[in-house]
């Protein structure tokens, strides 16, 4: 989805910690992680490695880590002071017009199978 639809989805729920994984619209390739906190949605960009693993960008002085699945770097997330504003707490899943009729080849959509 977009990152204006992203923002709007979000925003509608006004719940600090909701969250969701959309494809970059700027880096091809890339993930961002969008999280709703005080009103505002802070954008957290989500690499693949050469390996497959997953890398996020988190606050500034936060050592990277990778993830081997989605899944897992949700999971940990999901923990207090992980580095980002906020602990993912609420996922927000895209409306059914807006999702796609095949799977996402990141495999974004297995996320909450």
């Amino acid at each position: 989805i977009t990152r204006k639809a992203c923002e709007e989805l979000l925003s509608k729920k006004k719940k600090n910690g909701s969250y969701l994984i959309r494809e970059s619209e700027s880096v091809e390739g890339a993930l961002c992680l969008c999280v709703f906190f005080e009103d505002l949605i802070y954008t957290y960009r989500i690499f693949r490695e050469h390996q497959g693993h997953f890398r996020i960008q988190t606050s500034e002085g936060v050592p990277e880590r990778t993830f081997k699945t989605l899944k897992d770097l949700i999971y940990t997330f999901e923990k207090p002071n992980q580095g980002l504003i906020i602990n993912l707490r609420y996922p927000v899943k895209k409306p059914k017009d807006l999702q796609r009729s095949q799977r996402c080849e990141s495999g974004m959509d297995s996320i909450y199978d």
